[in-house]
């Protein structure tokens, strides 16, 4: 077992963007690396644009933070159109240089209708203008970091034969849930059943996702810089007991949950370098690395080196994950059987793909292909593509939601780019695999995030999250999930600002627990799904800019 509290030096000088964080020594460059820069009055020049080291570091680390999942580490693009100097050979999208100063400015200050949110009054207008200078310079040249770079981040905080054997509470952790706190780099533990906070948890910088074990004991989160970190929710205040990192920057990660291999291995999704990393569930033990670049799905065939993988999702059926080859269109079935060696299925789907979620059988898997306004059905025990169906603009459904009514069992996406829901028959018979229905929300515009049900629930919830109309992102839509008509617009409560994002059922299916961020009154809120009235309002110095909630049962289960 190694310990490494900082990145090796060649990190730090080539990637600058990396070395945000909150001050972790981990994204500092050595002493030694500082000495040999701390001179150098200009990082980067080109064309009469100027920055300085620190300003080339700030622009990365805001960039890393907020552009990055939508226009590539490398600004090459994926959902978002490419972002270099100058365009690619055969890209429509012009040369940031050609647009200059004064066109960055308006695309960043007022977003667009495609989806891309307004950072004006998120970034202060000095970021944005050193943004609009970043933009036209080269992007910073990303460094390998393999299997070797990776064991020396690892860190066994707790071995297994130290932890308890049993939980030290009498707490319900199956109605645990885990909060992202985005901005803080902090996940906080929630018992779903009192509402209290049990524990604060400093984990990785600007966390995506948290993924749960097959046993529900332990809550993995993943940041956008890469870092894995472990919760036992065992202890009377759950605690990390170990932490690694799987690359520089990513999206995803997921455990093994087949008969058998519960709770045996991890996988991690590397944005950047992109690649699949397996790990022992128990320790975090870097176990194997394997790239994902190759050839497109589509088109020429071009080979990819930045093939970033994003979404992942565990079979229930089979010894396999599903990872999302985003600017590939390629669908990876890695089979966990010898996680030193894993065999991978590729399925040609179509790009670039991103999120998505189980149909209610778990037998097939839905994931969208934003760029392409697709939803692509994979058949997983067959490993086999089934279907590519056209929904809507950039279609954005998070783990998308199953319900049933008089069309059938339907799975549904929302989408960034329009006002639209997508209902998609999943069941045998007569229009399996199509859409059978689509409904828009309140207001106009798309910036949808996230649709949630459950099982037990007859209502649906939409949010509008990038919306640029600050009413309808400020609210969340509700609708009857027989009739499919619209119940209630729920509107945010007296003491409490921002944007609605997100939801998560409680175990029992009868809360609903949504998250307030992006404003100046950060809270959770929590709606009784019956009667659609507000519960409870947890607010407190440590709610700080909420995103994705985690609820231990749900979660474990693929209850959505």
């Amino acid at each position: 077992m190694k310990k490494s509290n900082v990145l090796i030096a060649t990190v730090a000088s080539s990637l600058m963007l990396f070395s945000c964080g909150g001050g972790d020594a981990e994204h500092k460059a050595t002493d030694e690396h500082k000495e040999s820069t701390e001179h150098k009055e200009e990082a980067v020049k080109e064309e009469g644009v100027t920055l300085t080291d620190a300003e080339m570091e700030e622009g990365s680390a805001i960039y890393f933070n907020r552009c990055a999942g939508c226009h590539g580490s490398s600004r090459k693009g994926a959902t978002g159109p490419h972002l270099l100097p100058e365009a690619p050979e055969g890209n429509a999208s012009p040369g940031t240089t050609v647009l200059g100063e004064a066109g960055l400015r308006a695309f960043i200050e007022n977003g667009t209708p495609g989806g891309m949110p307004e950072w004006k009054g998120v970034l202060s207008d000095d970021e944005i203008t050193l943004m609009t200078k970043f933009l036209q310079l080269a992007p910073p040249v990303i460094p390998p970091f393999g299997l070797p770079e990776i064991t020396d981040t690892w860190n066994l905080i707790i071995p297994v034969a130290d932890r308890p054997t049993k939980p030290e509470h009498k707490r319900d952790i199956d109605n645990y849930f885990g909060v992202i706190m985005r901005d803080a780099g902090k996940v906080a533990i929630i018992d779903g059943d009192t509402k209290k906070e049990l524990a604060v948890l400093k984990t990785g910088f600007a966390v995506h996702i948290l993924r749960t074990s097959k046993s529900g004991r332990y809550i993995y989160s993943v940041g956008r810089d890469g870092k894995i970190t472990m919760i036992d929710t065992y202890y009377d205040v759950p605690t990390i007991v170990a932490e690694v990192k799987g690359g520089f920057d990513a999206r995803s990660v997921e455990v093994s949950k087949y008969k058998g291999y519960e709770d045996k291995y991890l996988v991690f999704g590397g944005y950047s370098p992109s690649h699949i990393a397996i790990f022992d569930a128990q320790t975090l033990e870097p176990i194997s690395v394997t790239p994902t670049a190759g050839n497109a799905c589509d088109g020429d065939k071009e080979y990819l080196e930045e093939a970033r993988v994003a979404s992942i999702v565990a079979s229930h059926t089979d010894p396999v994950w599903i990872c999302n080859i985003k600017e590939r269109g390629i669908v990876d079935i890695v089979d966990y059987t010898d996680p030193k060696n894993p065999k991978i299925t590729e399925i040609e789907a179509a790009r670039f793909l991103h999120d998505g979620g189980f149909d209610a059988t778990g037998h097939y898997f839905l994931v969208a292909a934003n760029a392409s306004n697709k939803i692509v059905v994979i058949d997983v025990p067959n490993k086999k593509l089934v279907k590519i169906i056209e929904t809507g603009i950039k279609p954005h459904p998070g783990r998308g939601t199953n319900i049933k009514n008089d069309l059938g069992s339907l799975w549904v996406t929302s989408h960034l780019g329009e006002n639209k829901l997508s209902f998609i028959k999943t069941d045998k018979g007569e229009g399996q695999w199509t859409v059978v229905k689509e409904v828009k929300a309140s207001g106009s515009g798309g910036g949808a995030l996230f649709v949630k049900s459950h099982p037990k629930s007859k209502h649906l919830w939409v949010d509008r999250t990038l919306n640029p109309d600050a009413a309808l992102n400020s609210s969340c839509d509700v609708f009857d999930t027989e009739t499919l008509e619209l119940v209630k617009t729920i509107t945010m409560p007296e003491g409490v600002d921002g944007r609605m994002v997100h939801f998560e059922y409680n175990k029992a299916g009868d809360e609903v627990w949504i998250s307030v961020f992006m404003g100046t009154e950060a809270a959770i809120l929590i709606y009784d799904d019956k009667t659609l009235e507000l519960k409870q309002t947890i607010q407190g110095d440590w709610v700080e800019n909420p995103t994705g909630k985690f609820n231990v049962y749900n979660t474990t289960h693929d209850v959505y």
